[in-house]
Order: structure tokens, then C-alpha cells, then sequence
């Protein structure tokens, strides 16, 4: 099939054309750079792991060169690279059977994704007004909700539903029928309503990008907490149907704030050696998050620990995902205070 849009030859286009029939490898390079940020969020909604989506990217790019004498222009540059990323995607997903999601212990907690990883603010691309990176569709929750739909489905909906591709177009992508992608695209939506239950499902329509001061405010309270020791404080911060999860450990948790207080302090938390903390605020996912860094009795510094990932609703803290943050250093956090 002839994938192909109604515009004509651009810049990026000729550009691109020109390296191919030159062979000339730096100026391939510099054309499909330009595109990198915006291909690893997509291959990340694919995959919900960042160093998968790294991989992806690069494959992508791989993938272009081998395959740089069949791009003659018919469809933007942005287009086909799209194509080849979903594709590479979907490879990798055929051949790994440890990423889908692992069901949870009861029913109605759905599934967890133990492979899902934060992705760094600063990797985003620049264009706050693009499509591909509003908030609702990079939160941790729409990533998981995701995970859930089969991979072809999966692709379908990013690419209809998220990028905002015609049904055609992305028919063309995947080498399906119209009525197939339409299909899909149907089943994929019910899926979505089901795992995002309250939250808003017209990713088209005008979203948001930056933190509420509600938001910046419960987090700042969240670190103030943890700094200070003050378990009545962190509990207030927290809502009673609270879910928690710390990865890559299973086991997501519904609890009461009260609950989940006390099971963090029998676990070791706020005692000896998990006492003495330093926080800094960030933002992943279009999220806020606090970064613990901890100091034992025998060390004079603060080294890095793990980050907490904030769903903040009407000023409590609804949603808790906790990453080991010492072995991402894509994360760009300093490794001690």
C-alpha cells in the first residue's frame, strides 16, 4: 500500500530525498534527529518503559536508512517514521512475553504493569501546544490503561485516538482494512473507559500541560512531611482509597491513609536509617513528584533513593507510584545532596 498525504514535497522531505540519493549518512542524521523526542514518546505509550522506548527509536532510525531508497515523498517524513516506529513496536512486543500486564491478586484491581518506568520531563518535546505530549495522555494512569489494550489495538489507538491520524491513514500504517482499524479503534475505547473510569476520554479536545498550585502545593506538604517526620501530616496529605505502588514490586493497594501510614512505618520507613531525609520536586509524566534522598547514621550525605509519582485530586494525593530511582540515571537526578 501507497501511504500518502494530501501536501506538498516539504523541507524536511527534500532533505531527506537528497541525503538518500547521496548516500550522505550526517545529513540522514540531522533530518530524522529533529523528529527523535516526539517518535520516543510515542514508542514509550507503545511500550510504558522508557529504555524500551530508547531502543525503539534508535531501531526506528535503523530502519529508516535500510529502508531510505523507498521513501519517495508521497507521505510526510514525520509519517513514515511514524510507521516505521509503530511497526518496531509491535516487532518488539511479538517477541516478549514478559510485557503485558500481570493480573493482580483480586479482580477488581485490574492489572500491574511491573515493567512500566517514569519518563523525564526534560525528554519531552519542546512544543507544549503539540498533540503528543498533553498531559492527559502521558500520566502514568493513561499509560497503564494502555498496556491493556492487545499490541495491534494498542497502535491503533494511539495513532487514531492520540496523534489524530484518519482512519485510512493509520489502515495504511498498519496494512489493515479501514474496517479493521474502525474496529479496533471501537474495542480499544471501551477498554480505555473501563480503566480510566473518571478521567476525561476526548484526547482532541484542548488539554492541559502545566501543575495546578493545588498540585504544587501537595507536594511541597508531601516533602515537608517526609523532612520533618511528621506521620499526621503525610496521612492527611493522603486520600482514604489511596492506591499505592512501589515498582518494580508487585502488589498495588487500595488502603485508608491511616493503612498506608502504618504499613510504610512497619516496613521500616521513618525508623532508624529510613529517618533522615532531603527531598527535591520534579515533574515526570506531566506529574509532580518528590525525590527522597537519604542519609544513614555512618554517612555524612544524602544519596539518592527512590521517586514518588503524584495523582493529586481536590488536595489529597489519590495515586502513589514509587520508583527505585538509583538506576535511572535518564532521569537526570543528581546522585546526591
Amino acid at each position: 500500500m501507497i501511504m500518502t498525504d494530501v501536501r506538498p514535497l516539504g523541507a524536511d522531505e527534500a532533505t531527506f530525498i537528497a541525503a538518500v540519493r547521496s548516500d550522505d549518512t550526517a545529513r540522514f542524521a540531522l533530518v530524522a534527529e529533529r523528529h527523535r523526542r516526539e517518535l520516543q514518546v510515542h514508542c514509550y505509550r507503545m511500550l510504558a518503559n522508557y529504555e524500551d522506548a530508547q531502543d525503539m527509536t534508535q531501531e526506528t532510525f535503523l530502519r529508516a536508512w535500510n529502508k531510505r531508497k523507498s521513501f519517495k515523498g508521497h507521505a510526510a517524513l514525520r509519517t513514515w517514521l511514524y510507521r516505521i516506529a509503530t511497526n518496531a513496536c509491535l516487532d518488539f512486543l511479538e517477541k516478549r512475553n514478559d510485557r503485558t500486564p500481570v493480573p493482580a491478586e483480586l479482580p477488581a484491581e485490574g492489572s500491574e504493569v511491573l515493567y512500566l518506568q517514569p519518563y523525564p520531563d526534560r525528554m519531552l518535546p519542546e512544543d507544549p501546544q503539540e498533540s503528543v505530549v498533553a498531559r492527559e495522555t502521558i500520566e502514568l494512569a493513561f499509560i497503564v490503561a494502555v498496556q491493556h489494550l492487545p499490541p495491534r489495538q494498542r497502535a491503533v489507538f494511539i495513532l487514531r485516538d492520540v496523534v489524530g491520524w484518519p482512519a485510512s491513514k493509520a489502515a495504511d500504517a498498519l496494512e489493515l482494512t479501514v474496517a479493521s482499524v474502525t474496529s479496533a479503534l471501537q474495542r480499544a475505547r471501551v477498554t480505555m473507559r473501563e480503566q480510566l473510569p473518571d478521567r476525561r476520554l476526548d484526547w482532541r479536545s484542548p488539554a492541559t500541560h502545566e501543575l495546578s498550585d493545588d498540585e504544587r502545593g501537595v507536594v511541597k506538604s508531601y516533602i515537608d512531611a517526609h523532612e520533618h517526620n511528621d506521620l499526621d501530616g503525610l496521612m492527611s496529605l493522603l486520600r482514604d482509597d489511596l492506591r499505592f505502588m512501589m515498582l518494580p514490586e508487585s502488589g498495588t493497594l487500595t488502603v485508608t491513609a491511616k493503612d498506608a501510614v502504618d504499613g510504610w512505618v512497619s516496613g521500616g520507613l521513618f525508623q532508624r536509617g529510613y529517618d533522615d531525609w532531603r527531598c527535591i520536586t520534579t515533574t515526570v509524566n506531566r506529574m509532580p513528584a518528590a525525590v527522597l534522598y537519604r542519609r544513614t547514621p555512618d554517612d555524612s550525605t544524602y544519596r539518592l533513593f527512590n521517586i514518588a509519582v503524584l495523582r493529586i485530586v481536590d488536595g489529597k494525593v489519590a495515586e502513589l507510584t514509587g520508583f527505585d530511582a538509583t538506576d535511572k540515571p535518564w532521569l537526570g537526578l543528581p546522585a546526591t545532596l
